[in-house]
């Protein structure tokens, strides 16, 4: 690397000079050189006059002295002049010709005709892509229950739909088709809440008769224990799980199916072990009735929301308490899920705002507005569409709307149930579902730029168990989206 002009001992200008000097054709003695003043400047024109204006005397010793040394000037190493020559090294004759201060620029910077070539600046569309825009259209309305409809969810596999109701039964529905396959009937009062297994095979139910029922959902039936009967026969029936002194309102179950939280009216969260059918542990966890649980995709943290303003956070291991999150104004929270990353918790607000905290920061990231939400626990949840997370909520206005997770900017209103409140939304992929306050599921696609057209007639005709097809473009089977794998960046 070429010296700095701060060496000590040699002086800056000086330098630069002799290593134009020693590389042109008329180069000077080194003597001639230590001789001549430094006067401060680096310019050839200030060299050549001086060379010009030398006394006789001194040009006749530089003659003398170029005879002496012959051709081999430029080879010959003098002490003064070994920096000039370690920087001559390094670069080439071409380089080495024109000025120190060029060369430093050169060595630093790429080759000439690389510089020339100037890189594009990105687009404002590469900069910020446009939003994925989901196109859900309506497919099925699914009629059956008498009385309205406080939930419908999706099984993990995308092949069924759960409902539950007031008229105290839940049905089950093929995705597809909108075929009812069975009636689960065993509540004494209004199923609030509904909750599918990881493996699609097993249900739980919550009920304001304060019990949470398990159903095998190939039977129809409640699920069965791995006791035997004192009969000797097979295995019984497994009993309704019982603990709550009020209302169960929301379920939830854990990644692996072995554990079951259920949110209480009666202020307290409670951790189920499934296979047992006995209660692990009770959490007094609010000062209000639960409104909201949820697993994280982990299954090492639960949250949970109350109408008293707060969500916490709990280890779903040691039933600690690990983070309480309240807003500054404290609105009633109804419903609350995780992320599918894992990393933040979305809370719906009686506010008319859906809020993205970050739990372990204890700050709200991003607040969704465009729903309407003041009265009832309506809930929602994260989509996903070729591997883009958005956000889907119930309005009580009756619509769906979906937001980016990102801009929040409004993806898209559907309109849902005309007739009361739209009380919850799921989605799985390209099937998303409603359950409303006119007592019907509507279920819808998300019809893409390439999906071919699976009806000649735009209607899928089934005509069995009350089953009216809406207005509905294209209809394809499910894709099943892994939650794991979903990158969100906020």
């Amino acid at each position: 690397m070429a010296p700095t002009d701060d060496t000590p001992g040699v002086t800056p200008p000086q330098k630069r000079r002799r290593m134009r000097d020693a590389q042109s054709p008329n180069a000077r003695s080194p003597d001639a050189s230590r001789r001549r003043p430094d006067r401060g400047g680096n310019s050839d024109y200030y060299s050549k006059t001086r060379d010009s204006s030398r006394s006789p005397t001194a040009r006749r010793r530089r003659a003398v002295s170029a005879s002496s040394s012959g051709a081999s000037t430029r080879s010959e190493s003098p002490s003064p002049r070994r920096p000039a020559r370690r920087r001559t090294a390094s670069h080439s004759p071409s380089r080495a010709s024109t000025s120190s201060d060029r060369t430093r620029t050169e060595s630093f910077s790429p080759k000439p005709a690389e510089a020339q070539v100037q890189p594009t600046p990105p687009s404002p569309s590469q900069q910020h892509p446009t939003p994925l825009q989901p196109n859900y259209k309506p497919r099925l309305a699914l009629h059956g229950h008498t009385k309205p409809v406080s939930q419908a969810r999706i099984s993990p596999d995308g092949r069924f739909i759960a409902s539950a109701s007031a008229d105290a039964t839940v049905k089950i529905w093929d995705a597809a088709t909108g075929t009812h396959m069975d009636t689960l009937v065993g509540h004494m009062a209004g199923v609030s809440c509904v909750a599918w297994a990881p493996d699609s095979n097993t249900l739980a139910t919550g009920s304001d008769d304060k019990a949470i029922r398990l159903w095998d959902r190939v039977t129809g039936r409640p699920k069965s224990t791995a006791r035997k009967s004192m009969a000797g026969g097979g295995s019984v029936d497994m009993p309704p799980l019982r603990g709550h002194h009020n209302y169960v309102h929301c379920l939830a179950f854990s990644p692996k199916g072995n554990i079951i939280a259920s949110g209480s009216y009666d202020e307290a969260v409670f951790l189920w072990d499934v296979r047992a059918g006995r209660l692990m542990r009770s959490l007094p966890a609010h000062s209000d009735p639960v409104s909201g649980i949820d697993f994280s995709p982990d299954g090492t943290l639960v949250a949970s929301c109350s109408t008293d303003g707060l969500i916490r956070i709990w280890d779903s291991g040691t039933g600690q308490c690990l983070r309480t999150l309240v807003h500054e104004d404290n609105p009633a929270v109804a419903n609350v899920c995780f992320s599918p990353n894992g990393r933040y918790v979305l809370a719906f607000n009686l506010d008319n705002c859906i809020r993205l905290w970050d739990y372990v920061a204890g700050s709200v990231k991003k607040t969704y507005q465009g729903h309407k939400n003041e009265k009832f626990a309506v809930g929602g949840c994260f989509g996903v569409l070729d591997g883009s997370p958005f956000i889907a909520s119930a309005s009580e206005d009756g619509d769906i709307v979906l937001w980016d997770v990102i801009s929040k900017v409004v993806l898209q209103r559907v309109q849902g149930h005309k007739e009361g409140v739209c009380f919850w939304v799921d989605v799985h992929g390209d099937t998303m579902v409603s359950a409303g306050q006119d007592h019907t599921i509507r279920v819808y696609r998300h019809v893409g730029e390439s999906r071919a057209v699976a009806d000649t007639n735009g209607e899928l005709s089934n005509g069995v168990n009350g089953v009216l097809p809406a207005k509905a473009e294209e209809f394809a089977g499910t894709l099943p989206i892994r939650q794991e794998d979903v990158e969100m960046e906020i």
